[in-house]
């Protein structure tokens, strides 16, 4: 199967009914929430129909397959944090960092299995949602990086700082959500004041991209 085809596996055969498209969301919030507490391999397509309360039939109407189905899961949740953290481009930079950071942390809060199966996932090493996760990373390096320096590509070196900064923000992240000891505006500092002093390592690595102001007061 071709990775177009796989992804066709993810989309639904009817769209031409406002039910049709409600039932197709429907599904997807109960499979988020399955996934988010059961391993891929432990679901069944029977335990899936049996919590969603439809026929099995209907789930392969709309999905073709287990598969199909938790990548449409995936998609759809990666959809919704991408979105949500890229609020804020009209601000300026230093607001715009921070609107992303919040709306970042927003999103896992009130989307926990969501971004528990777009960070952690039940699937184990698949490579198609890594792609997934990847493009979500990617985003959220370009997101940040248009903030900090105006631009959206940058040096390997500045990319790899911003992603070892990122893989930091996901565990924290997850931890927070499972154990909501801090209030979201502490965690959004903390994390800011990381970004601030993962940008001026950046900088002293490679002058070509000095921190922001902000950056420097951190």
């Amino acid at each position: 199967m071709t990775h177009s085809q796989q992804r066709d596996t993810a989309r639904p055969r009817a769209r031409g009914t406002d039910r049709s498209v409600a039932r197709r969301a429907e599904l997807i919030a109960v499979g988020r929430t399955l996934f988010s507490d059961t391993s891929y391999d432990a679901l069944s397509m029977d335990d899936i129909a049996r919590h969603a309360q439809v026929a099995k039939g209907l789930i392969y109407y709309y999905f073709q397959s287990k598969r199909g189905y938790y990548l449409a899961i995936i998609e759809d949740s990666v959809a919704g944090l991408v979105t949500r953290a890229a609020e804020g481009q009209e601000l300026p930079p230093a607001q715009r960092v921070h609107r992303t950071i919040d709306g970042y942390l927003r999103y896992a809060e009130h989307n926990q299995a969501a971004y528990r199966a777009i960070v952690s996932g039940g699937v184990g090493f698949d490579t198609e949602v890594q792609e997934i996760r990847d493009g979500v990373r990617e985003a959220m390096i370009e997101a940040i990086a248009e903030g900090a320096y105006g631009r959206r590509r940058i040096a390997p070196l500045a990319r790899m700082g911003l992603l070892a900064w990122l893989c930091s923000v996901e565990g924290a992240t997850l931890d927070w959500i499972g154990r909501p000891e801090l209030s979201r505006d502490t965690v959004r500092d903390l994390l800011v004041k990381m970004l601030g002093g993962t940008l001026r390592a950046i900088e002293e690595l490679d002058p070509g991209y000095p921190a922001p102001a902000v950056a420097r007061r951190g």
